[in-house]
Formats: structure tokens, C-alpha cells, sequence
């Protein structure tokens, strides 16, 4: 059984790395959201064999989702990681937001 992924800053190249990964290790997934600044909204990747719509990151974007890997940078981190915990999710944070955070 797959998960529900979200990728918050995937169009930048840590992003890029996240979804290299995913498709090398065959992780298993039922669906991925792709997340980004508003600047990056609307921009079509193509993954795996399916094109994907990148979305504005918001606070309301993890609704469902069970893993949230984040490379946005540590100020959207610590907007943005608290409400996809909320929503359920767990977080992977690449940013130094929360790294001396015990």
C-alpha cells in the first residue's frame, strides 16, 4: 500500500533530488502533490509518467497526506511544517529550521 506524498519547494533542485529518488527506489505511492512559492503554481513536471500540476503552497495543502518532505527553505518550514503535522502528516524538513530542535 502506497502513501500520499507531498513535495513542498519541488521545482528547486533539492525538489528535483526528492523525486529522483522517489522513482529510483521504486517508493511506493498513491499520490503525489506537488508544492512550490505561488511564483511556481500551475507549472506542469512530468514524473513517472504522469504530468503533474505544481500547487501553491498553503497551510491547507496537507489535507491526506501521510509524508510531507520539505526543501522550501527553513521560512517556509517553519511556516508551513506545523499545519502539515496537524493535517497528519509526517514531516522530513531538508532546511536547518529545526535541526538544534530537540
Amino acid at each position: 500500500m502506497g502513501k500520499n506524498i507531498a513535495i513542498a519547494g519541488v521545482t528547486g533542485a533539492v525538489g528535483q533530488e526528492f523525486l529522483r529518488i522517489i522513482e529510483e527506489r521504486k517508493f511506493p505511492f498513491d499520490s503525489l502533490k506537488m508544492l512550490a512559492s505561488s511564483r511556481s503554481a500551475g507549472k506542469q513536471i512530468d514524473f513517472m509518467g504522469k504530468t503533474y500540476t505544481v500547487e501553491e503552497l498553503t497551510a491547507d495543502s496537507f489535507e491526506g497526506i501521510d509524508i510531507a518532505l520539505f526543501s522550501a527553505g527553513g521560512g517556509r518550514s517553519k511556516e508551513f511544517a506545523a499545519a502539515a503535522v496537524k493535517a497528519g502528516a509526517v514531516v522530513v524538513d531538508n532546511s536547518s529550521a529545526f535541526r538544534m530542535d530537540p
